[in-house]
């Protein structure tokens, strides 16, 4: 399967970021980058995550220990949502509901 990639320079140049945001966004391990023809890219599937932490830090003012408890809270509610339907499938198996 092969990988879609966006030059960040483009992307920065295209969304008004400035691209050290994106370099302080991988130091933080909230996205990760990689060489793609001798230019820093970054994966399509990563697009919505810098779009969003992009929102909270540019227009909302969070900073990014704000972006990084939000974005672990975010996972933490949605690993709760899959253990909920889980235990919904289960019910519903056993004919509890």
């Amino acid at each position: 399967m092969q990988n879609e990639w966006i030059i960040i320079a483009d992307y920065c140049d295209q969304c008004h970021i400035d691209p050290s945001f994106i370099d302080i966004l991988e130091d933080w391990d909230l996205i990760d980058t990689q060489m793609e023809d001798g230019r820093r890219c970054l994966p399509c599937a990563q697009l919505p995550d810098v779009e969003r932490y992009s929102r909270l830090y540019y227009d909302l003012d969070i900073n990014l220990e704000g972006i990084d408890a939000i974005r672990h809270l975010l996972a933490r509610m949605d690993e709760m949502q899959q253990e909920i339907d889980r235990l919904r499938n289960k019910l519903r198996f056993f004919g509890a509901e």
